[in-house]
């Protein structure tokens, strides 16, 4: 099945219909209660479910499970590898991406819903409730925000090459990170906690770069797959270390290694730097033989 950059526009039409009704979940939840729920090492909450079952059964029901597949956080450990692995046509969603900020009430969590095709994102949507935006990006269409109103109006990263800002979490940080941050050449550090958050924050312009270092654990693929089309559409680049791009639905959905989202201005010289810190680091850290 090939589709055509029309077809990606009334695809993300759909999509960011059902953006923002995952996010009135989200939001209703968040102020009337919720319930958490035990489920391996991370946190769950009945928001998470109660989002996941809305976006998948609206998806399910506009484009069915015959041409697209289906990769979410809430159900992927249940889903047998076959029902995705080898489709060409991906969705890859995150119904709440920043579950400890929500939880905590901080207000920086977001909606990720990514169309996917051999592995590579063609059609994005992160919504972010408290702030009533929603993002949404096709290949080659480039990046709009649209509030409650549904008014869409289109958004780019920084020019800025000097006195970067950096957005990075809260949690999620390991020593090997934290000294990766201290060396790295940027001026203002922000802490922001949704990956989608942070995107958000680089196409408003308000930061101008992010840096994730998987540890003992790694982000998975629906922690990346919406942000790096918004990103990317909007002017930026989103890459690993060594500026091979990201690749998606493989049988590991976890994303090792390191990773820079950047206004692309000074892409490739940053890239650069964090290997050269990376390497000083863990040369540093090697017990002596």
């Amino acid at each position: 099945m090939n589709l055509a950059e029309e077809d990606f526009d009334a695809i993300a039409a759909i999509a960011r219909s059902i953006g923002w009704g995952a996010a009135e979940i989200l939001l209703e939840q968040s102020r009337s209660g919720f319930e958490m729920e035990t489920t391996g090492n991370s946190p769950v909450t009945s928001a998470d479910l109660a989002a996941n079952r809305y976006i998948l059964e609206h998806l399910q029901a506009a484009f069915g499970l015959e041409t697209f597949a289906y990769l979410s956080e809430e159900t992927h450990q249940s889903q047998p590898l076959e029902s995705r692995l080898n489709r060409p046509w991906v969705w890859i969603i995150d119904p709440l991406d920043g579950t400890k900020d929500f939880i905590n009430r901080t207000g920086e969590y977001a909606v990720h819903i990514a169309l996917t095709y051999q592995g590579r994102p063609v059609v994005a949507i992160v919504a972010c409730p408290e702030l009533g935006k929603l993002f949404f990006a096709t290949k080659g269409g480039g990046t709009f925000r649209e509030g409650r109103d549904r008014s869409p109006q289109p958004v780019k990263v920084s020019d800025k090459t000097t006195n970067l800002t950096i957005v990075a979490s809260r949690s999620h940080r390991d020593q090997r990170f934290n000294q990766l941050l201290e060396r790295f050449p940027v001026k203002d550090q922000r802490q922001v906690g949704s990956v989608g958050c942070k995107i958000a924050a680089i196409v408003e312009q308000q930061a101008d770069l992010y840096l994730s270092l998987s540890g003992k654990s790694a982000p998975k693929d629906w922690d990346f797959a919406a942000p790096e089309l918004i990103l990317t559409e909007a002017g930026g680049q989103f890459t690993y270390f060594d500026e091979t791009p990201l690749q998606y639905n493989r049988e590991d959905v976890s994303q090792w290694g390191g990773v820079i989202a950047s206004n692309g201005k000074c892409h490739a010289e940053l890239s650069t730097k964090a290997n050269a810190i990376l390497n000083e680091i863990d040369q540093g850290t090697k017990p002596l033989a």
